[in-house]
């Protein structure tokens, strides 16, 4: 295959939601091109985008696939993106290396919630994005009612580029405002007949071509005095200024197009050849220090590493975005992320299942390589030349839905582990470690569906039989009130033995509290508590009841039970103690005698001080459709949630609360079952606050059977 050079090449991604059909429309757009000669179906399991086992069994996509086309010497590189919110991570990773977004929109549902969140992400990016109104040939496909809708939720910048003359059964014919053509497609579509535009479309069609011009016109100085001379704009100036639009978002340009029988795909590949930015026209894209790269071949090598999987027959696969200079097959690099140096073994032009070796890619370019030594997702590769130029890193969403890990054979644990590890480098979106407060192994990721497929994947492909369980609440514990406790550890057991006497005073801690008058403080230790919070100690003895070399084993007796709290075995934080007295053996007291007095003595004051249970509460905005608000609004207040605001997003609600963490179980579920599919929401921690009285003494009663049960 040819290099391709930077202005020869278009990044696009096809987003949207599940059944708009982007792997559809991949199919047919890689089959235009002349990449493959017969097109595959997603019910015949052939496509070249869908080609994973879990992907054949489900019928839809569950990971981006990367392809290419051709439209005469430009090189279209494509990723095609699922259209499940689970897998946002795919979205977000595809958007932020092309250069245009493809929202396909089924004609026949309009904007749907799969529309509204990837739409969300264009946003965030400020990438420009073509709505590509798809399924024209269904019964129910209504073109008119789905650009309202699009023009409703995104506003006046959706322009119509298109329209169907005949959607529905029998769909065959699109009338393109640009070229001011019919395009006629036979039965199987392809190379469509362009004929003049029918009489009886010709008034509406005119109108609407000469409302575009002006509107395009209007992106340009000198293109609106062109068009006030001679009253039109040629098709040169035409696709300039629909690249300026889409640049500066200033325009969001609607097609028509069936995917499935391939009508309107060749005139959307040339708008996309003509019409849609290079690379090297869009800004640049910052590194870590403030530099921009801007796509040019000239420059030294940067690389971006976007994605990593692991293929059948090939290994652990990088695919990446060449964002300056060029990548050749055994060239040097240094991972600027790691500071370790990686060389390029070969390098593949990736069209889905198919692979081609290519000797260079230049800037602009998507390509992949395999057997990287240590460099994964969002990590920056670059020539010796600029080792420190780090590209910023993709910023993927919280996880929402979380579960314990376990394997169903105790032998494959560490299997397990070693597995779920490899996943989260390749899927930025997924979190997994040991929990060492709960005492299980937590996977967290954007919903059940995602967490749900990781299991088939660890059972199918990695043969490794594994259980989720319901995953245990990080509580904390900590104090209302001050409290005092005596504790004297004696033990004698033939020769040396074992002493020591602590008094001690525990009190809530709060930032800027006063210290304690009861007792002079002759010294201070603070604590940052890991999990959160802080425990400080204040050395009070006087007269040399206690030797201060002994100070530290209190304090390690004390933090040991912080890390195990007396009410329900969670950690506890906030809390100040005072060593105000004690008792020494001249003979028999030592360090673990001291540990051994203060955690307990730290034990007995706790639960004599109002102690209390924290549970972590987090910040949930869930995007509703409009008519299922009350039905929403009355599940979270099922869950104890306290409703901090709503705002509207076009024919959406956000709905704003704090929500305990206890409650937020299988919630993707719950919610998607309330709403038909139709809402999303995201989750972010907000603090820990104090449990009702009620559910505490159902934890207290829980641990005590639990701690019945292991005795």
């Amino acid at each position: 295959m040819k290099v391709y050079l930077t202005n020869e090449i278009r990044n696009i991604a096809l987003i949207g939601g599940a059944k708009s059909g982007k792997t559809t429309l991949a199919e047919a757009m890689i089959f235009e091109g002349g990449v493959i000669n017969r097109r595959g179906s997603v019910d015949d399991k052939n496509t070249v985008s869908d080609y994973r086992p879990i992907e054949l069994e489900r019928q839809n996509s569950v990971s981006s696939s990367i392809l290419y086309t051709l439209f005469e010497n430009i090189k279209i590189n494509i990723i095609d993106t699922p259209g499940f919110d689970d897998f946002i991570g795919e979205v977000i990773s595809a958007i932020r290396v092309t250069d245009t977004a493809l929202m396909l929109v089924n004609a026949q549902n309009g904007v749907e919630v799969g529309t509204e969140t990837t739409w969300r992400q264009t946003d965030n990016m400020e990438i420009p994005v073509v709505f590509v109104v798809n399924h024209l040939d269904v019964e129910l496909a209504n073109f008119d009612e789905t650009v309202r809708q699009l023009k409703q939720q995104f506003g006046s910048l959706v322009t119509v580029l298109q329209y169907p003359v005949n959607q529905g059964n029998g769909f065959s014919s699109i009338i393109d405002l640009l070229k001011m053509k019919l395009y006629k497609y036979a039965q199987g579509g392809g190379k469509p007949e362009i004929l003049d535009i029918p009489a009886e479309e010709k008034d509406k069609a005119e109108e609407m071509h000469a409302a575009l011009i002006e509107e395009l016109a209007s992106k340009d100085e000198a293109l609106m005095e062109e068009y006030f001379d001679k009253g039109t704009l040629t098709e040169e100036q035409i696709n300039k200024a629909l690249r300026m639009g889409l640049m500066s978002r200033a325009m969001f340009p609607v097609m028509c197009v069936s995917s499935k029988h391939d009508i309107g795909v060749s005139r959307l590949l040339e708008f996309i050849a003509n019409s849609v930015p290079a690379p090297d026209e869009m800004p640049g894209v910052k590194t870590t220090d403030g530099k921009e790269l801007t796509c040019k071949a000239a420059d030294p090598t940067s690389l971006f590493v976007f994605k990593t999987a692991v293929e059948t027959h090939l290994g652990e696969i990088s695919y990446f975005k060449v964002y300056a200079g060029e990548v050749a097959e055994g060239q040097d690099l240094i991972n600027s992320n790691r500071n370790s140096k990686e060389r390029i073994p070969q390098l593949f032009v990736i069209n889905g299942k198919n692979r081609e070796k290519i000797g260079k890619f230049v800037a602009g370019d998507i390509g992949a390589t395999i057997k990287l030594k240590s460099t994964f997702t969002n990590n920056t590769l670059d020539s010796l030349k600029n080792p420190d130029d780090i590209i910023e890193p993709t910023i993927y969403p919280n996880p929402k839905f979380r579960v314990a890990v376990k394997a169903v054979n105790t032998n494959d644990d560490e299997k397990v582990g070693a597995v779920l590890n490899e996943l989260t480098k390749m899927d930025p979106t997924l979190l997994f470690g040991f929990s060492k407060e709960l005492k299980q192994l937590i996977l967290q990721g954007q919903g059940e569906l995602h967490l749900n497929l990781v299991k088939w994947f660890v059972e199918n492909i990695e043969k490794v039989p594994i259980e989720y369980l319901s995953p245990k609440i990080p509580y904390r514990e900590t104090i209302t009130k001050s409290a005092k406790a005596t504790y004297r550890h004696k033990k004698q057991s033939g020769g040396s033995g074992q002493f020591g006497e602590v008094h001690m005073m525990i009190q809530p801690f709060k930032e800027g509290m006063a210290d304690q008058s009861e007792f002079p403080i002759r010294g201070r230790d603070t604590i940052e508590l890991e999990w959160g919070g802080k425990l400080i100690m204040h050395t009070c003895v006087v007269g040399g009841a206690i030797d201060s070399r002994f100070m530290p084993a209190i304090l390690k007796g004390v933090m040991e039970k912080m890390e195990e709290g007396p009410l329900t075995g969670s950690y506890a934080r906030d809390i100040v103690f005072n060593i105000y007295d004690g008792k020494m053996h001249p003979v028999d007291s030592n360090e673990i005698s001291f540990k051994l007095a203060g955690r307990h003595a730290f034990r007995e004051a706790f639960k004599n001080a109002g102690p209390k249970i924290l549970e972590p509460v987090y910040d949930v905005e869930v995007i509703v459709p409009e008519e299922k608000m009350g039905e929403v609004m009355t599940d979270l207040q099922g869950r104890r949630a306290l409703i901090m605001g709503m705002d509207s997003e076009g024919n959406y609600q956000k709905i704003k609360a704090k929500v305990p963490l206890a409650e937020m179980n299988r919630y993707s579920t719950a919610l998607s079952s309330l709403t038909s599919g139709r809402a999303t929401y995201n989750m972010t921690f907000a603090e820990y606050v104090q449990v009702p009285s009620e559910v505490q003494d159902k934890l207290l009663k829980a641990y005590e059977e639990e701690e019945q049960e292991e005795d």
